[in-house]
């Protein structure tokens, strides 16, 4: 099996992301956004905000990854590329994880690096800063995993970007629940390892099945 298609796609998508640089901006400006403007709605009480902060913030990381989920294949299917996905020399499945692998660096690797600093803004207890992090760097890959099946299903339709929320939300609807609870339970000086490891099962179940999914509802598309 050739993998040169795989850098590639990469590489392409990276670049894309890159050359409409206000767009990959978003995700940050997003997080920023919920940090700054829901504190003059709750109060800037240090303890409100920090009982809210890993909620705000994973809020903040849902909202950047559902941005770019619209054109996340639509692009590829208006002119013609997504065929041709069926006739390289290496596996649809490949295309499409690298695919959500570009998705995921670009919404979810900034939500996860700007966090700290979110989370100072919003009073987080820093014993709660390494779970978050860590719940980040488990759970982003998820909704980006989850949003892409979303995108494949919606491929269709015209109004996909409603569409796509009514079926995001739903499923990603644990995710929150494990990472949140993760979060809040280091901050009060308790052990997050159910939760995050609750949260690691989820990302293996979607890593094993979304890809398939995803990839047999393209090839419904395109037929």
């Amino acid at each position: 099996m050739n993998l040169a298609p795989v850098p590639a796609l990469l590489r392409r998508d990276l670049r894309l992301a890159l050359r409409h640089g206000g767009e990959s901006l978003m995700p940050l400006i997003f997080l920023f956004a919920v940090v700054i403007l829901i504190p003059l709605g709750v109060g800037p009480g240090p303890n409100l905000l920090a009982s809210i902060a890993p909620g705000m913030i994973w809020v903040a990381a849902l909202l950047a990854s559902l941005l770019a989920l619209e054109q996340l294949f639509r692009p590829d299917l208006e002119d013609g590329t997504l065929e041709q996905w069926w006739l390289a020399p290496c596996a649809p499945t490949l295309l499409v994880l690298t695919r959500l692998l570009g998705h995921w660096l670009v919404t979810g690797v900034p939500v996860i690096l700007f966090a700290p600093l979110a989370a100072q803004m919003l009073y987080l207890p820093v014993a709660g800063l390494p779970t978050l992090m860590l719940s980040l760097l488990i759970g982003t890959p998820i909704l980006s995993l989850v949003g892409g099946l979303a995108a494949a299903l919606t491929l269709g339709t015209n109004r996909g970007s409603v569409l796509l929320s009514i079926l995001v939300f739903p499923m990603v609807v644990p995710v929150l629940i494990f990472a949140t609870g993760a979060v809040a339970a280091a901050a009060e000086g308790y052990s997050a390892a159910a939760h995050l490891g609750l949260l690691t099962a989820l990302l293996i179940l979607a890593a094993t099945l979304a890809p398939l999914a995803i990839t047999a509802a393209l090839r419904l598309n395109i037929e």
